[in-house]
């Protein structure tokens, strides 16, 4: 992985449509209107969260120099995870990611788009307490816990000229960012009364997002019978997808990011929808994370939804998985 960096000048900065989670621009029949309806009482709460925040504000330029080619080869990195560091490269050493998604699947836009987990102010979040860990991490780390995870791989090493390359990238879109910024993460959604249902969800996602994804979540390869060059929109389970360890496998999260962003260019579902998609898309099979049970030490930073055990409560895996989880956090 080392003296790549006489290579980076020869990188061509050729972004594809950006690979999204949850689906397209459906057509929506009257059964499912209720569904996407914009009025909603748990909508998101942004407004009193995002003051005394920055705006969300992009870096004018690349830098000059070998900096600049190091960023843009972090932008590559981060958009073609597949074609760099996924399962079919070459060089045994550069197999780092165990499927063909991409970075950009759920750091929309390269991490360039708010509130769509993006990257403008993260190297100032970090180092940062992670409660799975229950330690304070490094930005490295929690690079690498996507790479294990949502990438169901192996971590980079921290010296590689690829993770320095990540890193750059993260800090250019930081550059002159000292604070919180709006639009980091994604926006809290209110809790909903009741369990999320995958079987609604089921329907909802049959008019909403198989169009993009598939009727079986397999998603559309960017080469038509060839995965090593990634996905024009990913799949959403099954052995080519994120892992049962991954933050999207949670529900309240993937209904933050469904909610927000999707479908693709006209964000419509309500949260109820939202949750009930996210319960049906990770009610499907993917790749299990070994050792999950070590996941959060400290028990009582494991978040309401995480869908495997053990917990500091009473609750079953049941309803950490589908909720409802006010009743969770109330305790």
């Amino acid at each position: 992985m080392k003296n790549r960096i006489s290579m980076w000048t020869s990188i061509l900065l050729s972004f594809g449509s950006a690979s999204l989670l949850v689906s397209c621009q459906p057509k929506v029949d009257k059964e499912h209107t209720q569904a996407t309806q914009s009025a909603d009482p748990t909508a998101i709460k942004t407004s009193s969260a995002d003051r005394g925040k920055k705006e969300w504000a992009l870096p004018a330029g690349y830098p000059d120099g070998t900096l600049g080619e190091q960023v843009k080869y972090g932008e590559q990195l981060v958009s073609d995870t597949a074609h760099y560091l996924g399962p079919d490269v070459d060089l045994p050493d550069m197999r780092i990611a165990g499927n063909h998604l991409s970075c950009k699947n759920c750091h929309l836009q390269a991490g360039k788009q708010a509130n769509a987990i993006g990257f403008v102010g993260v190297s100032h979040r970090y180092p940062k307490y992670r409660g799975r860990e229950d330690k304070v991490a490094s930005l490295a780390q929690r690079v690498n816990g996507c790479f294990q995870r949502s990438l169901n791989g192996k971590s980079l090493p921290e010296e590689s000229d690829e993770m320095q390359a990540i890193l750059a990238y993260m800090n250019w879109l930081s550059e002159g960012i000292d604070g919180e910024v709006k639009g980091n993460g994604l926006p809290k959604l209110g809790f909903i009364d009741r369990a999320a249902n995958p079987e609604t969800g089921k329907a909802i996602y049959a008019q909403q997002c198989s169009v993009c994804h598939g009727k079986e979540g397999q998603g559309v390869p960017k080469q038509p019978q060839n995965l090593s060059e990634g996905y024009t929109f990913p799949p959403l389970w099954g052995n080519d997808s994120y892992n049962d360890g991954a933050g999207m496998h949670r529900v309240m999260t993937a209904a933050q990011f469904i909610h927000t962003n999707m479908p693709l260019g006209n964000a419509k579902l309500s949260v109820e929808a939202a949750y009930d998609v996210s319960a049906y898309i990770n009610n499907q099979p993917r790749p299990h994370k070994a050792h999950r049970e070590k996941d959060y030490p400290n028990l009582t930073k494991k978040p309401v939804d995480t869908p495997y055990g053990p917990y500091a409560d009473s609750f079953s895996e049941q309803q950490h998985k589908y909720g409802p989880f006010g009743e969770i956090k109330k305790q």
